[in-house]
């Protein structure tokens, strides 16, 4: 599921092939569902001017939509990764990124060329986010593994190390001083991305961590998971390690 930039809006993509968009405030959904995959959709976005909304799915195409309608804006872009994983506009809009199976980053320019292939990984590429100025691109894989690269050529700056399972989502803080990460090694990590090093204990679920997100004032992280718990990490705690008060589960 994405929300809309003014979040007044949700979409969400599903095991049936469908996209489907919410009104937040009135609680329903707006229209038809929305068709064109040919596969599970696992990954969506939207531009960061709400015009578009782009899916990645299954059947190894990036398809992107108008929300007002409900229609694809564009044909579809055959991507070459099989399972399209992850899919991230830049904050500037003008380009936007893929992962996949095939252990690749691509790059795509905002009428859906190719504008790069960024090789690395050692296996699936399962999550994706940029730099506030577009500078950098961050990126989760099943190899256990998160890593930096230079977005204007694709060179690969930093690797972080420390999970042992597939790395299923991560996200820049705010201030972009920590990213945190989510993974089926059933814990939440905290990096200091001045130092390159995890910070605090392992924040630990009950089972495979699925999905993590910080509030925008940067003060706490919410992670949900397999064992069908939402955890509340309060920020500061964490990173002074102090114990079992640092969460609230519902």
């Amino acid at each position: 599921m994405a929300v809309s930039p003014d979040e007044t809006m949700v979409v969400g993509g599903s095991a049936d092939h469908r996209l489907r968009l919410w009104d937040m405030k009135k609680g329903s959904m707006v229209g038809d569902p929305w068709e064109g995959h040919n596969g599970p959709v696992r990954c969506l976005d939207w531009s960061p001017n709400s015009l578009e909304i782009a899916s990645g799915s299954e059947d190894g195409t990036i398809r992107r939509w108008n929300p007002d309608i409900g229609r694809q804006i564009a044909p579809p872009i055959e991507t070459g990764h099989g399972w399209v994983n992850a899919i991230k506009y830049s904050l500037q809009g003008d380009k936007f990124m893929s992962g996949g199976d095939d252990k690749m980053i691509r790059v795509w320019s905002n009428d859906g060329q190719p504008l790069m292939v960024i090789m690395g990984h050692d296996n699936w590429v399962t999550s994706l986010c940029w730099s506030k100025d577009s500078g950098h691109i961050f990126s989760g894989s099943s190899d256990d593994t998160i890593r930096k690269w230079r977005s204007i050529d694709g060179e690969e700056l930093v690797v972080l190390r420390g999970h042992t399972n597939t790395i299923e989502c991560i996200y820049i803080s705010p201030d972009e001083s920590h990213l945190v990460s989510a993974s089926n090694d059933y814990s939440v990590r905290i990096w200091d991305l001045k130092t390159n090093q995890p910070v605090g204990d392992p924040l630990l679920h009950d089972d495979e961590v699925l999905a993590v997100v910080m509030s925008p004032d940067g003060k706490y992280i919410a992670s949900g998971g397999k064992d069908a718990k939402i955890y509340v990490w309060n920020m500061e705690a964490a990173l002074k390690q102090q114990g079992v008060r640092m969460c609230i589960v519902f």
